[in-house]
């Protein structure tokens, strides 16, 4: 049995709840064989990041051909890449190695509100990075930066997605958990919009969504999903995932990555742990 081959390519959050730590359990729990490519070390936990160590540019590279090379790759997602040098490197193995599937999150802000990438580091993510991506993946701020535009209504968000095409990747997924409501996702992939709909979950405990919600993508697309049905299954994945989210630590909690394991029945609930009799 051959498993498909996803690649992250992002920050290691210590706390475990985001970043590479995120995108392995969800690759590992859709049934994908998760490999990575670690651009930074954060001390990070659920009150936010305490601090960021860069990986040198080289490394990274080591890290991109040792698996290229050796392993093979079905698809890849990026995460947190937070210098020009570390973006102009990670773009340059993926046309290098010829990735189709790429699942770009660009990720500029921690949820508690430190910044992931440097100022400068901006316009070389759209222009490196950006036209590279099958898949683009931003929340509602992250839209607003790459659109130069506000974003406040659905319109809006079809506006943003435009433009953000325009920019080079072929299908966009403005994330509207930002916005009033339920929690509703636009895909554009230049001729049509598609909207992916969940109602909104009442809890603070959604550290890691965008990584887990990218991550999902990828798999997806590297289980040969076409586009619409790996978002559908990915927007699924998610909204379980917060809906058991764990309740760990003092500020923004973990969503529960086991999450659909469990609703699926593939833990007995006689094997169930105590804790999760308790969050039902």
């Amino acid at each position: 049995m051959k498993p498909v081959r996803i690649l992250t390519i992002a920050g290691s959050d210590s706390g475990g709840g985001a970043g590479i730590q995120a995108d392995l359990k969800t690759i590992t729990v859709l049934g994908g064989f998760g490999m990575s490519v670690i651009t930074a070390l954060t001390a990070q936990n659920t009150l936010g990041v305490h601090g960021i160590h860069d990986v040198p540019p080289a490394f990274v590279a080591a890290q991109f051909d040792a698996v290229a090379t050796d392993l093979g790759i079905d698809a890849a997602k990026t995460g947190m890449l937070a210098t020009c040098e570390v973006l102009r490197v990670i773009a340059a193995k993926i046309r290098q190695y010829g990735i189709e599937k790429l699942v770009v999150d660009p990720v500029m802000v921690a949820k508690g509100g430190m910044s992931l990438i440097r100022e400068e580091a901006k316009k070389t993510l759209v222009t490196e990075l950006v036209p590279l991506a099958f898949v683009i993946t931003p929340n509602i701020p992250e839209a607003e930066v790459l659109s130069g535009m506000r974003i406040e209504t659905l319109s809006d968000m079809k506006e943003a997605a435009r433009i953000i095409r325009d920019l080079g990747a072929r299908h966009v997924v403005v994330k509207g958990g930002h916005l009033a409501g339920d929690a509703v996702d636009l895909l554009y992939d230049g001729r049509e919009f598609r909207t992916f709909s969940a109602p909104r979950i009442a809890t603070a405990d959604t550290h890691g969504t965008g990584c887990t919600y990218s991550a999902a993508i990828a798999t997806c697309l590297g289980r040969g999903m076409d586009v619409p049905g790996a978002v559908a299954e990915a927007k699924r994945y998610i909204t379980e995932a917060i809906r058991c989210a764990w309740r760990v630590g003092e500020g923004h909690g973990p969503t529960n990555h086991l999450a659909p394991l469990f609703a699926a029945g593939t833990v007995e609930e006689a094997g169930r742990p105590e804790f999760w009799k308790t969050a039902d």
